[in-house]
């Protein structure tokens, strides 16, 4: 098998900062590897040293494997907001001559509907799902991808899952999506502490084998240390001076010295904050209704919230929940209707666009403006200081600018600030984007805890079942469902109810036949069912239509090909070609259907 990536001796530091030393590794053919990390401990940078986008300190290297295609994905896009969706895909295209049908197969898996879009009208999850497609038209032999699934809506994760799993790609990728990782990889790269280890297996493998290398290296130390205590006597009685032959015996002293002194104390956000007493009345809306213009955001709601409610939001982007978010916390006012809030009720708003910390200013001043003494919980109170220790941010990191925050620190500072607060009813929209692992089961298990009510929007699929067993479904056109049970069990709900329309459309069709003398014989086995001439008109008048149909596919592929068409045919082409291709899949299936039979009969 080839090996695709090798990196020797990258090492990486920013000043007395040192991300990684001196790590090496290989990456073969056909290798689906995560690379697992805290923030702010070098996942971004090494991939960025790996795409050629910046360097290694010192000689180290890295070298792809000659002539493959190599595509990466950055976690930000930065897009000219005069280009078009297509114009960027097509530039992900590289020099290869990609037909633009494929284009448009692409960008309709990822409901980019509109090739002539602007990108500064473009979404975060949009301007996402046109960075994913511009990558994906290349069909890369490497893929390196970072956090491949912020912004992105649950039908695109599972779509790119579904193509990542099929694929037959190389791929490294920093991913915070659990399932998404489980699903997708063989192989996880762990950094730690500078150092890379690597794990032959799924993310429930690697927490396994994980905590056993921790227990392993400090029980090594702990062994250390008892010599450690032995030797240390025996250099006290020892005069140093005395003979050649104890010199070893010395050296070695002062490699155990070394190696005692090492342990990995794993270092986790502790979430400690308070919570203000919440009364019986939390937030109540009657009639609820918002429009952007003509457009319906939400229609005629009505729910009463209670104590201890844990409730997520789903549904595609675009369709309303972050404005849905916004007129509970207060910040958008109903077009109609009524929302009444309680009078001992204090919302933590974490805003997914809310990020609005200023870059001037220092971690601790960010802190210190809320306030200098912080409840957390059970009449105690700590001083801010030290509640910024429990989110990792110790003495050293307090006088760091906030622009030099690494995405996750900025991320944590932010939760920091939302929960410092002593909130009852957190508002959380996409939380996890820019998290680590250790750091999301952290939060997971405060929230799962949190004797407040919580309200998520996230399209963590994983942190979404942990957490919630109520759902709002919003549909579009201002329709909201509400659903009760986990996210896990609304997609099998869905599934099912999908199953069930197959069924009922195969009976509907099997009942559509007419009950002749002829198959009432072969139901009781006496003789084989045979084509009615109503069966065999449709045969023939099938096999027309495929022609047909066949004949204009190659038209409109013909058209897509010429790069002659306006940004308006271009679409309409693109959506009917879709439709033909349907149904040539409906009529061919019918057709064989069909065929069959009379080649039994």
């Amino acid at each position: 098998m080839s090996s695709y990536l090798e990196v020797n001796d990258v090492s990486k530091s920013y000043g007395p900062r040192v991300l990684f030393d001196h790590i090496s590794f290989h990456i073969d053919e056909g290798d689906k590897i995560a690379l697992v990390a805290p923030n702010g401990t070098g996942k971004t940078s090494l991939l960025s040293i790996i795409a050629g986008r910046d360097s290694s300190d010192g000689d180290g290297s890295v070298h792809f494997l000659k002539d493959i295609t190599v595509a990466f994905l950055e976690q930000d896009q930065h897009y000219d907001p005069d280009r078009t969706v297509s114009e960027i895909v097509l530039e992900g295209a590289g020099d290869q001559a990609v037909p633009e049908y494929e284009v448009a197969s692409v960008l309709s898996r990822l409901r980019l509907d509109d090739p002539s879009r602007k990108a500064g009208t473009l979404s975060g999850g949009e301007a996402k799902r046109t960075a994913i497609a511009a990558v994906l038209i290349r069909k890369p032999d490497f893929l390196v991808l970072d956090e491949p699934t912020n912004h992105l809506d649950v039908d695109s994760i599972e779509f790119l899952e579904d193509y990542l799993t099929r694929s037959r790609c190389t791929l490294l990728m920093v991913t915070h999506d659990r399932y998404f990782l489980d699903r997708v990889c063989n192989q996880i790269l762990e950094l730690d502490g500078g150092k890379l280890y690597r794990y032959q297996g799924n993310y429930s493998y690697f927490l396994e084998k994980r905590q056993e290398r921790i227990a392993n290296f400090n029980a090594a130390t702990d062994r250390a240390r008892n010599l450690l205590r032995t030797e240390l006597d025996w250099m006290r009685r020892m005069p140093c001076a005395r003979g050649t032959k104890a010199k070893y015996r010395i050296d070695a002293f002062h490699e155990l010295k070394d190696r005692a002194g090492q342990r990995i104390e794993e270092r986790q956000v502790e979430i400690r904050a308070g919570m203000a007493r919440l009364g019986r009345k939390i937030i109540n809306c009657r009639g609820v209704s918002y429009r952007w213009g003509d457009f319906p955001v939400l229609e005629d709601f009505t729910y009463n919230f209670a104590p201890g409610e844990k409730i997520a939001v789903v549904g595609p982007n675009g369709v309303g929940k972050s404005t849905f978010l916004d007129l509970l916390a207060g910040v958008l006012e109903p077009s109609a209707g009524e929302i009444e809030r309680g009078e001992t009720l204090r919302i933590g708003y974490y805003r997914q666009e809310g990020i609005r910390l200023d870059g001037n200013k220092t971690v601790f001043e960010t802190v210190s403006e809320i306030a200098d003494v912080v409840s957390i919980g059970k009449g105690e109170t700590v001083s801010a200081m030290t509640f910024l220790n429990y989110f990792l941010f110790p003495p050293s990191m307090h006088r760091n600018k906030v622009a030099l925050l690494s995405g996750g620190e900025r991320r944590r500072l932010y939760l920091l600030t939302v929960l410092m607060r002593s909130p009852n009813f957190l508002i959380l929209d996409e939380p996890t984007n820019d998290l680590d692992l250790m750091t999301l089961n952290v939060l997971e298990e405060y929230l799962s805890g949190f004797a407040g009510s919580l309200l998520i929007v996230s399209h963590d699929r994983f942190f979404v079942d942990k957490l919630a067993d109520h759902l709002f479904i919003f549909e579009g056109g201002g329709r909201v469902k509400d659903f009760v049970g986990s996210y896990s069990g609304y997609r099998q709900y869905l599934k099912d109810r999908e199953e069930e329309r197959r069924a009922a459309s195969r009976e509907a069709r099997k009942a559509a036949v007419p009950d002749t003398p002829a198959s009432a014989a072969d139901r009781g086995g006496e003789r084989k069912r045979r084509l009615t001439y109503k069966e065999k008109q449709e045969k023939a008048r099938l096999e027309e239509e495929l022609v047909s149909l066949g004949d204009e596919k190659k038209t409109l592929e013909a058209r897509l090909c010429s790069g002659t068409l306006s940004s308006e045919e271009l679409t309409a082409d693109s959506v009917r070609i879709g439709e033909v291709t349907r149904l040539l899949d409906e009529k061919e299936l019918r057709w064989l259907e069909l065929d069959e039979i009379e080649t039994n009969s």
